[in-house]
């Protein structure tokens, strides 16, 4: 004769629709009274056992058991669709562009209780082939802290992601700076364009795109007090970006830099453009006070950014397609090692927390106002006599 089952150890029964034996076992209570089981199956009734105590292991040991079939993509989606609130949409759109791309393709289909430190290393190993190890450590992330959220929501034991190292990958695009004569080409190309005060400050200043964008005329002194003692130079205050909360990248990045005298001259004449601008869209106009905006008034993104520095760079001799708005900041600080300023002025200047930084990312050659960098840019871009 066969014995009850006792209370908490789950039961046994044979499904013949399916040819298989069915376990299953009580693990809770939803808040409405309904009862949560989880089940497993087996050819043999010995192997439906033994996934039966493993469920009622579990248990004993304070762990709730999730779903059988919860596979690596319902974890990553799960933290795309309410693990990133709050986050920057930039921020956004890239986890998911890896997740889709990297995560889900390769690993989605993969039960999460199943995921192995082995299988994570192996889809690494092969990611590395195209991969730059920036790129590595990035789709790890995004698998690790969907695997987090997924372990706090007891739909898996352990996060086997963190027994996992990444690799190295391919080298990535190496940081380049534009000669003296390149530089001087662009700046010519760039008059008359709606990208000329923003290349001229970016070669000039050395200030990142995301500090260009958020830069506000309140922000801008083009007369300076001459008559001051010491005189007060025409200055502009980087304390804002587009990043999340409008903060600079580091501390150290928030600073006043002394405009060069070319540099005063263009944002004149955008000033004066802008106004125009501002006239001609009427009612349109948002009024933010930027300093670089679309033609409504509107914030600049790194697109129109990106597509109006390659159209000055069709004019030139140097290829669009080899080329972004950042590097203009690599090549002031290239510009300026030439020229035979000191490393940690250069850093200053740029906002770096440290000149380690200044070398060993961009590898080329104070008082409340910083001078050095407008004395040295004048002298290298004299303004033109009429």
């Amino acid at each position: 004769m066969t014995t009850r089952r006792s209370r908490g150890d789950g039961g046994l029964h044979w499904d013949e629709q399916r040819q298989r034996w069915i376990a299953s076992v009580t693990v809770g209570y939803t808040p409405a009274g309904k009862r949560i089981v989880r089940k497993a199956s087996g050819k043999t009734k010995t192997e439906a056992k033994e996934k039966l105590k493993e469920i009622v292991r579990d248990l004993d040991d304070g762990l709730s058991v999730g779903p059988a079939n919860y596979t690596v993509a319902d974890a990553v989606q799960d933290w795309l669709r309410y693990g990133l609130h709050g986050r920057d949409e930039a921020t956004v759109q890239t986890c998911t562009y890896l997740a889709d791309k990297h995560v889900i393709l390769a690993l989605g289909a993969r039960k999460l209780r199943e995921l192995s430190a082995e299988d994570v290393d192996r889809w690494l190993a092969d990611k590395a082939k195209t991969l730059s190890t920036r790129t590595l450590r990035d789709i790890r992330s995004v698998l690790k802290r969907a695997v987090d959220r997924a372990q706090a929501r007891d739909k898996v034991k352990r996060n086997v992601v963190l027994l996992s190292e990444v690799p190295k990958g391919k080298d990535g695009r190496p940081s380049k700076s534009l000669t003296f004569d390149q530089a001087a080409a662009i700046l010519d190309a760039a008059e008359g364009t709606t990208m000329h005060a923003y290349i001229v400050l970016s070669l000039l200043l050395g200030a990142r795109t995301e500090e260009l964008r958020a830069l506000t005329w309140s922000r801008v002194d083009l007369d300076g007090k001459p008559d001051a003692t010491p005189p007060v130079p025409p200055s502009i205050m980087v304390w804002h970006s587009v990043r999340t909360g409008g903060d600079t990248k580091t501390r150290k990045s928030r600073r006043t830099l002394a405009l060069p005298k070319r540099c005063v001259e263009a944002l004149r004449l955008h000033r004066e453009k802008q106004e125009k601008a501002r006239e001609k869209a009427g009612d349109n106009w948002r009024d933010l006070d930027l300093v670089f905006a679309t033609r409504n008034g509107t914030p600049l993104n790194a697109g129109n950014v990106r597509r109006a520095f390659r159209t000055v760079l069709k004019k030139t001799d140097v290829n669009p397609d080899d080329w972004t708005p950042r590097e203009m900041r690599h090549s002031f600080v290239s510009l300026l090692s030439d020229s035979g300023m000191p490393l940690e002025n250069i850093s200053r200047l740029v906002g770096h927390g440290t000149t380690i930084v200044t070398e060993t990312v961009y590898r080329k050659q104070l008082r409340p106002v910083l001078l050095d960098g407008a004395q040295a840019m004048d002298d290298l871009f004299p303004v033109r006599e009429p």
